[in-house]
């Protein structure tokens, strides 16, 4: 495509973002007219190009997470802490549910009798169940895996999509963007555990379905474009409902930013998206009302989730992540407390350049109000008080406007930056763009004479994102199943509607114990376990509201000390058991501190019975016992 050709075509696709017509170079559409796509070469053909481009983003994603298709039979994602098994518990008990006709929105096979609401967790009902015969035919490691790279992949293609038809003429720079929006450092860092996180390829489609609403010409085109965004964000609800508040945060201070700068541009786009959005919201709740009474009035709900201030240290901005080449090589074998939730770790390289873009292009209306956006979903994430480099400072964060608010007192704060990601890459695409566009220059002061603009662009673009590259994701053979399980001895322990209380009982440090109920075809429930529910107050815990006799265990578990075992606590224990309705209490050999949970069990239970690689209490006489 010639060069005018190219500027023409920018300059009116950062018009149509922008929504504004005054907006620098702004021309009108009929002028950017490209060739026919024939007489290009093949490389600079359109849908050649979007196939190449996608192509890369897939084999990028399903690259990352290479060890994990290699091993499907046992591997398990290192870095996944417990939320494999709880992912896999989530997408297996969906498709059992729904394969014999069960609620698939409510579980009682965890936390028995109390039961998991599905909706309150990131159960991911959206896609789970229609990829529910997949699950039954091959097992929950191949959805997960599937969920977690195809969903990596799907999004990045669709962020590429977004950028190519609303922002930029060139595709390569539609890439960049793309590429900075789905594998950026906090990106990468949710993609180890979170395919809630992962799979968001709606969003980019929301956004483009709100850019058409503003141009939509009379009130066919409003219902029409409302119903379809409707259904978008329906469907949206169902697959993550916390990417989707975080993304319209990010939505709502570009909106903010865009009534400072361009007002009068605002208030025209107004009323078609207005209109269009109420439609939208009509048909969503058609489709999502059940399930969001399910999740906020249902059995096992919840009104609220806490967490305690979870904002990101400010000095994590310029730090490089432990999953990326310039933190393997500067850090190698750091630890991180949790490397699912490294939610900044941008780099000071990619900052740097993030700055000179921002000012290179101030005078472009996209490119001021990402910049704005960036900054304020930034500052947003520092929660509060701020912290810098792990001291709290005791100075208060913006974020303490938003903590107390509906929805955002259970948002993790930290993930806000995750809505800067597309920000950023729109930041990055518009440069690129701007830099393929444009015929390159040499500066002045340039020493050498192949250092043209475009160049001098593109190497510190190499510079930026070279030490952020995420690096493959490792994995570790999973431990085997105990034979108690896998062999279907439990069988002649536990009766219908019966309990087995695995000890130490699952939670979210330790949740092994979900896939072996996976393995049996869920044919018991479990006490406790990993999810969200209900604590005190209808207040939503991580985990179990825990009775007395499971709290002596848990703190067995982790200090390995026998307390001291007396009536009381024997009366509560087999109080416990009959809440839980439990016929059998298995311990596994090879658990942490087994010396002294096996003589806590003795001393409140009696002897136990060595059965398989566990061993086992039979509680059936004593928890049907009268009282």
């Amino acid at each position: 495509m010639p060069p005018n050709t190219l500027t023409a075509a920018a300059r009116d696709a950062a018009r149509a973002l922008s929504g504004d017509p005054e907006a620098e170079g702004a021309v009108p559409a009929a002028s950017a007219v490209p060739p026919n796509s024939a007489e290009l070469p093949l490389l600079a053909r359109p849908r050649v190009l979007d196939a190449v481009i996608a192509t890369a983003f897939v084999l990028m994603s399903f690259g990352l997470y290479r060890d994990l298709w290699l091993h499907l039979g046992d591997g398990y994602l290192v870095d996944s802490g417990e939320d494999q098994n709880l992912f896999e518990w989530f997408f297996a008990v969906q498709a059992h549910a729904l394969a014999g006709g069960h609620p698939t929105l409510y579980s009682a096979l965890q936390n028995f009798p109390a039961g998991v609401n599905l909706m309150g967790n990131t159960a991911m009902p959206g896609l789970v169940l229609p990829l529910a015969p997949l699950t039954l035919l091959a097992g929950p490691t191949l959805t997960w895996a599937v969920l977690l790279s195809g969903g990596l992949a799907a999004t990045a293609i669709a962020w590429y999509w977004l950028f190519s038809r609303h922002l930029t003429a060139s595709r390569w720079a539609a890439a960049v963007g793309a590429g900075c929006a789905a594998f950026a450092p906090p990106m990468i860092s949710h993609a180890h555990a979170h395919p809630n996180f992962t799979a968001t390829f709606l969003l980019p489609l929301i956004i483009g379905r709100l850019l058409r609403l503003r141009d939509a010409r009379g009130a066919r085109d409003i219902v029409r474009g409302g119903t379809v965004l409707g259904a978008l964000l329906g469907w949206q609800v169902l697959i993550g409902e916390e990417p989707l508040l975080i993304m319209a945060t990010g939505l709502l201070v570009w909106v903010m930013a865009w009534a400072a700068v361009r007002p009068r541009t605002l208030l025209a786009a107004a009323r078609p998206m207005l209109s269009g959005l109420a439609v939208a919201a009509v048909v969503s709740l058609l489709l999502v009302g059940y399930p969001l009474w399910v999740q906020f009035a249902g059995p096992a709900s919840y009104h609220r989730l806490t967490h305690g201030p979870a904002g990101n240290d400010l000095a994590s901005f310029g730090t490089l992540p432990r999953q990326s080449v310039g933190g393997q090589l500067l850090h190698p074998g750091q630890q991180v407390a949790n490397p699912t939730e490294q939610n900044a770790f941008l780099g000071w390289p990619l900052l740097v350049l993030l700055l000179v873009a921002a000012v290179w292009l101030w005078r472009e209306v996209p490119a001021r109000l990402a910049a704005i956006t960036v900054l304020v979903l930034a500052a947003l994430s520092l929660g509060t008080p701020l912290s810098v480099g792990t001291a709290p400072t005791w100075v208060p964060g913006p974020w303490l406007a938003l903590a107390g608010l509906p929805l955002f007192n259970s948002l993790i704060e930290a993930r806000l930056t995750l809505a800067c990601l597309p920000a950023m890459g729109l930041l990055l695409a518009v440069a690129s763009d701007r830099a393929l566009v444009r015929p390159p220059r040499q500066p002045r002061w340039a020493a050498l004479g192949w250092l043209t603009s475009r160049r001098l662009w593109f190497v510190a673009l190499a510079l930026a994102v070279l030490p952020i590259l995420p690096v493959r994701f490792d994995t570790a053979p999973r431990p085997a199943t105990p034979v108690f399980f896998s062999s279907g001895d439990w069988r002649q322990y536990v009766g219908p509607g019966r309990s087995v209380l695995t000890v130490p009982p699952p939670d979210p440090g330790g949740a092994a114990a979900l896939h072996w109920q996976v393995a049996t075809g869920f044919a018991f429930p479990l006490v406790e376990g990993y999810f969200v529910g209900p604590g005190p107050n209808r207040v939503g815990i991580y985990g179990a509201d825990r009775p007395p006799t499971s709290l002596l265990l848990a703190g067995v578990l982790m200090n390995g000390q026998v307390p001291p075992i007396g009536p009381n606590e024997r009366a509560r224990a087999l109080a416990d058991l009959r809440f839980w309705r439990t016929d059998v209490v298995v311990l596994p050999g090879d658990v942490y501190n087994e010396a002294a949970l096996r003589t806590t069990l003795v001393q409140l239970l009696g002897p136990g019975q060595p059965r398989d690689d566990v061993t086992v209490w039979d509680v059936r006489a004593g928890v049907n016992q009268p009282r």
